[in-house]
């Protein structure tokens, strides 16, 4: 992978490859998940349980040599019941599905094994099914032991398969390396199922994608675009509207009314909803990871703006070029203008932030009106403190409220004040210099 991040921590939709994996599994009923961990596995081990929110029951398993996948199921034997089934699983094949995984559990018996295959018209660098006269399999071989022949067969090994754990701690001690690469393939698994009388049932999946392994970054963003593409569809067929499903990132969850329209490079992380008739504009960024947000029906997110934890009521109008931090929360109506940044405040039913503001920790009432240039200067370098803004109040453009400070209803400060004592209802303040002019004053002049 060219990287200092261990090939299982790389990510797919802002995830890690092994979580996703691990979420299949998940849903299987009983599971009980056993990884082997090799190369930087306190790393592995530290980013998965951090990041995932409710994990399943996990043990891990330490390869202290990496003698190959056979060597590596070793590893996880001892922990593993007499009377349950194996499921041997890939961390680098993110998106295996859990239907897929069902059926192979289907297939195992006392007397049968399950393996995953798939037919590919480039099978190389695969493992090659290889099966005998009845059409029943036999054999894996891999690509650098295979002759011409067995090279030609298209039908692979995805590596995954389900077997009775009985079988496996009887069979996997009897494989050798006496191959290539000198290492214990689990592969090796099928012929010694077939010699001791264990049937092989072969589940055959047409989706290429699910089987997918990651060896580089090419192939990491070839199914990047093959799983967001996969994420679009599902939505459009919910209804959603896309200026290009090809230019669409998802990194969480994604809940959506009727008529929602996103355009062309939009991002959205951890948990958001849209509700009807929400827009999205170009090149936006909804949410943040384990975060959420929610907006309402009506509402417009023009080009270019984030939001990250907030929430939005019906019919507001953000960007384009907003910043939306956590904590944001606007009311009915409300708009945030062009280059407007929010934190931790609320903007009140029909209150309009329109340009070139900074408004932190502040409760800003209904139908107010903040000026360009305006900020609530809300940190004095230790501290945060809050600024009210009243119902109907008028901010004068370049003001500077410095909090702690409250703004009554429909009081008005005047355009470039400093504000830092509170203003009764229906005042005017005007915290500024007296303007004074010079007449008829030289200019400098260069020498």
């Amino acid at each position: 992978m060219k990287s200092h991040l261990p090939k299982v921590l790389q990510p797919l939709a802002g995830r890690p490859l092994l979580s996703h994996v691990i979420d299949s599994c998940s849903v299987l009923p009983d599971a009980q998940l056993h990884i082997v961990v090799g190369h930087k596995a306190e790393q592995v081990r530290s980013t998965i349980e951090q990041e995932l929110q409710n994990p399943p029951l996990m043990h891990w398993v330490e390869q202290t040599e990496q003698l190959g996948t056979g060597h590596a199921v070793q590893q996880a034997l001892p922990g593993l019941a007499d009377n349950g089934i194996a499921l041997l699983l890939c961390g680098d094949v993110p998106l295996i599905s859990a239907t897929t995984l069902l059926k192979l559990f289907e297939k195992v018996s006392d007397t049968n094994m399950a393996l995953l295959t798939i037919e590919l018209d480039n099978p190389f660098g695969f493992g090659r099914i290889v099966r005998d006269d009845n059409g029943d399999v036999c054999q894996i071989v891999e690509q650098k032991d295979a002759n011409e022949s067995i090279q030609a067969i298209g039908e692979i090994n995805t590596g995954m398969m389900a077997i009775k754990t009985s079988h496996l701690k009887q069979l996997l001690p009897q494989i050798s390396n006496d191959n290539a690469q000198q290492e214990y393939y689990l592969t090796d698994l099928i012929s010694l199922c077939v010699e001791n009388g264990i049937g092989v049932e072969a589940v055959q999946t047409n989706d290429e994608i699910e089987v997918m392994g990651i060896n580089d970054k090419v192939q990491l963003a070839s199914l990047e675009r093959a799983f967001q593409y996969r994420q679009a569809e599902a939505l459009m067929r919910e209804g959603v509207t896309m200026a290009d499903p090809s230019r669409f990132d998802l990194r969480g969850q994604l809940t959506v009314g009727m008529d929602v329209f996103i355009d062309i490079n939009c991002v959205f992380e951890g948990w958001v909803e849209l509700q009807d008739g929400v827009t999205i504009g170009a090149n936006c960024i909804i949410g943040s990871p384990g975060a959420q947000v929610t907006i309402k029906a009506g509402t417009e997110i023009k080009p270019n703006s984030m939001v990250e934890a907030a929430h939005i009521d019906e019919s507001c109008t953000v960007g384009p070029y907003a910043r939306l931090r956590p904590g944001t929360v606007l009311k009915s109506g409300a708009k945030i203008g062009n280059f407007v940044e929010t934190k931790k405040s609320v903007v009140g039913k029909g209150s309009k932030v329109n340009h070139l503001t900074y408004v932190g920790d502040t409760q800003i009432g209904e139908s107010a009106n903040i000026g360009a240039g305006t900020i609530t200067c809300n940190y004095d370098g230790v501290n945060k403190s809050a600024t009210i803004i009243g119902d109907n109040a008028f901010i004068g453009s370049n003001s500077s409220l410095v909090a702690p400070v409250e703004i009554g209803a429909g009081a008005t400060v005047g355009a470039g004040s400093t504000i830092t004592q509170n203003i009764e209802d229906g005042a005017l303040a005007v915290a500024r210099g007296r303007q004074k002019n010079i007449p008829n004053w030289p200019r400098p002049r260069k020498k």
